[in-house]
């Protein structure tokens, strides 16, 4: 039987959220709500009857840049073809755009089959969370900043604006969300959120090494103590030496690819990225 491919519901995308943790992608608690403040119909589902079968999200940013994640077909219905037809259905959603995803490495291949071409490696970087040293840098709230100074500044490390998206990811649930001030303008910003083991840093913006620590410092006081996950791109040596210095450890990888060439992003203020799933 064929299966039927159609958008999901709130409801049923929790499914899919739920799938993501069953895999170890270990998202946050309130990841959906994000999501799905960015683009309401992002997750797509194939159903069998009134089985779901298989996931994707084919998040849509602007009429230029897209984002493919949460590409999971259940154990036993692999092998039937959902998985290749909903990933088509996502393609056609996201058609005419720059469209990138955070895939397995060893899956590259099949990636480049679409169209795909690898950008860089993410690192996943895990373990207790370190005790830092109280920052000294001026570093606030980020919701007491101008919203148009973090868009800005997020603005530097992605590919497209994503005001509702960063609004609700700055104020979620549990979020702790900080803001590094130099010379009375915001200087960088991160998050740190609870997920289903531990917590994860998503993202880290930063002019440069130092700052970073700091804000990652601000982060993990206010988080208390546990374990801790940072994906962090590759490319970025300074990024990679603060959280292999603080006893991090790599757990996962992940391909950066693209439809196309990479879009530009100021590789060196990015410090951690937001999510594997929306980019």
């Amino acid at each position: 039987m064929n299966a039927v491919i159609r958008t999901l519901t709130p409801a049923e995308a929790e499914q899919a959220v739920d799938w993501a943790a069953a895999e170890g992608w270990n998202p946050g608690l309130v990841d959906l709500d994000c999501f799905l403040a960015q683009d309401p119909g992002l997750f797509l589902g194939a159903f069998q009857g009134d089985a779901l079968v298989s996931v994707i999200s084919a998040t849509r940013y602007d009429p230029d840049f897209g984002f493919i994640g949460f590409y999971i077909a259940r154990p036993e219905a692999r092998g039937h073809g959902h998985g290749i037809a909903i990933w088509r259905a996502a393609m056609r959603q996201l058609s005419g755009r720059l469209i990138g995803l955070d895939g397995v490495v060893a899956q590259q291949p099949n990636y480049r089959k679409s169209g795909f071409q690898l950008a860089w490696n993410n690192i996943r970087f895990g373990g207790e969370a370190p005790v830092l040293p109280a920052p000294r840098a001026h570093i606030v709230p980020a919701v007491s900043l101008p919203f148009a100074a973090l868009e800005s500044l997020d603005r530097q490390v992605f590919p497209a604006e994503r005001p509702d998206f960063l609004r609700a990811w700055l104020g979620a649930p549990g979020h702790i969300a900080l803001a590094l001030v130099q010379d009375g303008a915001a200087a960088g910003f991160g998050v740190i959120r609870p997920c289903r083991s531990g917590h994860k840093i998503a993202p880290l913006v930063a002019p440069d090494e130092a700052a970073a620590e700091a804000l990652l410092a601000a982060l993990l006081e206010r988080a208390g103590p546990g374990e801790i996950f940072w994906d962090v791109p590759e490319p970025h040596a300074a990024a990679v030496a603060l959280a292999t210095r603080l006893g991090l450890k790599p757990v996962f990888e992940t391909a950066r690819m693209y439809t196309g060439a990479a879009p530009p992003v100021a590789m060196d203020r990015l410090f951690g990225i937001t999510t594997f799933e929306l980019g």
